[in-house]
């Protein structure tokens, strides 16, 4: 029998040969530790996102706040307290009136979200951010091209997201250190196999930045600039956000793109590594590198599933799923799945790669894709003739504690033989 939870999975270096078993064994599987029916192949998986009346995302994160629930101690109360004095929260008045979030909504309240917070990632705007971005990988790279230590998680993938993220935000760079710090925390505390120990350090990194990102907006509004958060409260541009549903976004910003970006470039990075015919192709053939990085995408997701929440019975795969129950939506598994994709354990950087789910699909397809993948490009055009002599410093890349995103911890690089002995 097939023993599978996403909250508690067997393996967390390498999950795909269970995602395999779930495709063939229970394409619908039901974990009942955690109460969800686990969908993993890729038609199941798209019939899913496509579908936002039956599977919904109000709620998305409730099934993730019941396991942490069961394990609220009193050393918590204080920091809950805390949080909700820093949010500036009623918690009577959240029992009637949630949060609201953009990936947590349905339409039509979704939707107008969504045209809100587009004003701030239009494709003009995006492309304005390409010279900062290659003005920020020339001094990550510096380090390496001088003969140093590199890692490239730590020194090219972690600070390039963090610092365009904070930037767009109109952040600065005092403060960057805060926002990695606070999105480790939140990942951590919500998906690392330490969270049922105690919340502090994640609601003190949800409180934090959740008093900061309200101050920001109080300043913005009395004096705009050219960043986001001046564009989204700002009612001449039509409907505003509110500090709580911006608070919100930020936290889905800041977690979702800088973790989205920072595990592609080392996934990515450690895939070429992994694959050196590959990483060969692609140095003699430039023009197949935005085709890499979808394959990056596919190939090792940056983030492995979502929630959502059924509001009729609905049967996929021939099993019958009922109303109001918890679905997760394996996008890792989907992209493996041998039914959409040949070879889908094969990193092939001329792969056809359309379809592939690693930003997801339908109305959550992820907000900062295009930005995330002009990070990539500029970071591997850069990085990429420093792999031709290079190798891992060790034989295993340790990757994030977390069984919701997928990527590295840290990915040492230090010179191949044959350049040591020519050195």
């Amino acid at each position: 029998m097939l023993d599978y939870d996403p909250l508690h999975p067997p393996n967390w270096q390498d999950p795909y040969p269970t995602y395999a078993r779930l495709r063939d064994e229970a394409p619908v599987h039901y974990a009942e530790q955690t109460g969800t029916y686990c969908v993993s192949r890729y038609e199941d998986v798209s019939r899913v996102l496509r579908d936002p009346e039956t599977f919904s995302s109000v709620g998305a994160f409730e099934i993730m706040m019941k396991a942490r629930s069961s394990s609220i101690g009193p050393r918590d109360v204080f920091e809950i307290a805390r949080f909700l004095y820093r949010s500036r929260l009623n918690p009577l008045r959240m029992r009637k009136k949630p949060p609201v979030s953009i990936i947590t909504s349905d339409p039509p309240q979704h939707d107008a979200l969504r045209a809100i917070v587009n004003r701030g990632f239009t494709p003009r705007q995006v492309r304005s951010w390409e010279p900062r971005m290659r003005e920020i990988v020339d001094g990550c790279m510096h380090k390496l091209r001088s003969g140093e230590p590199f890692d490239v998680v730590r020194d090219l993938a972690v600070p390039l997201p963090v610092s365009i993220i904070a930037e767009l935000l109109g952040v600065g760079p005092e403060r960057h250190a805060d926002f990695k710090r606070w999105s480790d925390d939140i990942i951590a505390g919500s998906s690392g196999s330490t969270r049922t120990e105690t919340l502090a350090p994640f609601l003190r990194a949800m409180g934090e930045l959740t008093s900061y990102m309200r101050d920001v907006a109080d300043e913005r509004r009395r004096k705009p600039g050219d960043d986001v958060v001046s564009i989204l409260v700002d009612p001449q541009h039509g409907d505003a956000l509110d500090a709580g549903v911006l608070a919100q976004f930020v936290i889905v910003l800041l977690v979702a793109g800088n973790e989205t970006t920072t595990n592609l470039i080392g996934n990515g990075t450690k895939a070429l590594l992994d694959h050196p015919g590959e990483l060969a192709r692609v140095l003699d053939e430039p023009e197949l590198l935005p085709n890499m990085i979808e394959e990056a995408l596919r190939f090792d997701a940056p983030v492995q599933f979502v929630f959502r929440r059924t509001t009729r019975p609905v049967e996929l795969a021939g099993t019958t799923i009922p109303e109001s129950a918890s679905v997760t939506v394996l996008l890792a598994s989907a992209n493996r799945d041998e039914r959409q994709f040949e070879e889908p354990d094969r990193f092939d950087v001329s792969r056809e790669t359309k379809g592939h789910l690693g930003f997801g699909l339908g109305i959550h397809f992820c907000l900062g894709a295009s930005l995330a993948r002009l990070e990539a490009r500029i970071a591997f055009e850069s990085l990429l003739p420093e792999l031709r002599d290079l190798k891992r410093s060790a034989a295993e890349a340790p990757f994030v504690d977390s069984y919701l995103v997928r990527g590295l911890h840290r990915l040492e690089l230090v010179p191949t033989a044959e350049v040591l002995r020519e050195g």
